[in-house]
């Protein structure tokens, strides 16, 4: 039912009396709320800071980004060739991420995720992206940390929305040949190397779509690897 309701979402571009009418769905059929978090993101450095500080230290060339929407962070990226994907609006390329892809064949230093907010879609983004990134590169995930249910609900149910971004994420977690952390910035930054995994989550399940936010809620620093900033940057 929920799938049905989440095509015609898209459909409409989520109008408020659809959302209204998921939410009630969602909290009468729907995974019982655990509670909220606070990460406090208005104390942490934004995305812009973050994605420019690892092109600058690294001496990146290139950037991709899934997701332009109206610019907000690929115009003020400064890299050499720079190359934005979005089916609506921004960017260089008007498509879909997954057509993009299909005819992509450039290798990229940077590539950051910020398109479809689902786990099928942020998958198969941070798969594709995986196979065009330079072995020394960079691939960031945008929104891996959810503050409460509404926001990582699909489907959308609210303004200020996630997604499951986290369950692809967490699924790349238990990749024994990506070192992945999520740096507790601007709703959760993923971070992927293609290097063996130095932390590993032992996660009890093979479907990551089922995980639950509860799952989540009561292990997110060690499943999600949160860290900060400033030891990330040191990392890299």
């Amino acid at each position: 039912m929920f799938e049905y309701i989440n095509i015609k979402l898209a459909k409409t571009k989520g109008s408020k009396k659809l959302r209204k009418l998921i939410r009630k769905l969602k909290n009468f059929f729907g995974e019982k709320d655990p509670g909220a978090l606070d990460f406090k993101f208005s104390t942490k450095p934004s995305r812009l800071f973050i994605v420019q500080s690892f092109i600058n230290k690294k001496k990146f060339n290139s950037y991709l980004e899934i997701g332009t929407f109206d610019n907000e962070l690929f115009d003020h990226i400064k890299c050499k060739n720079k190359v934005g994907v979005d089916p609506f609006s921004g960017g260089t390329h008007r498509m879909t991420s997954d057509e993009f892809f299909l005819q992509n064949r450039d290798k990229f230093d940077c590539i950051f995720i910020d398109g479809l907010h689902h786990y099928d879609q942020v998958k198969r983004d941070i798969n594709n992206s995986l196979k065009f990134i330079n072995d020394q590169g960079i691939v960031l995930v945008h929104d891996c940390l959810p503050e409460n249910i509404e926001a990582q609900s699909v489907p959308r149910t609210i303004t200020n929305w996630n997604g499951d971004v986290w369950k692809a994420f967490a699924e790349i977690r238990a990749n024994p040949n990506l070192d992945s952390y999520t740096c507790l910035a601007d709703h959760g930054i993923g971070v992927i190397f293609k290097s063996s995994n130095k932390k590993p989550f032992n996660f009890k399940i093979k479907n990551f779509k089922k995980l639950k936010f509860l799952d989540y809620y009561k292990n997110h620093y060690e499943m999600m690897n949160i860290i900060e900033y400033e030891d990330l940057i040191k990392i890299i």
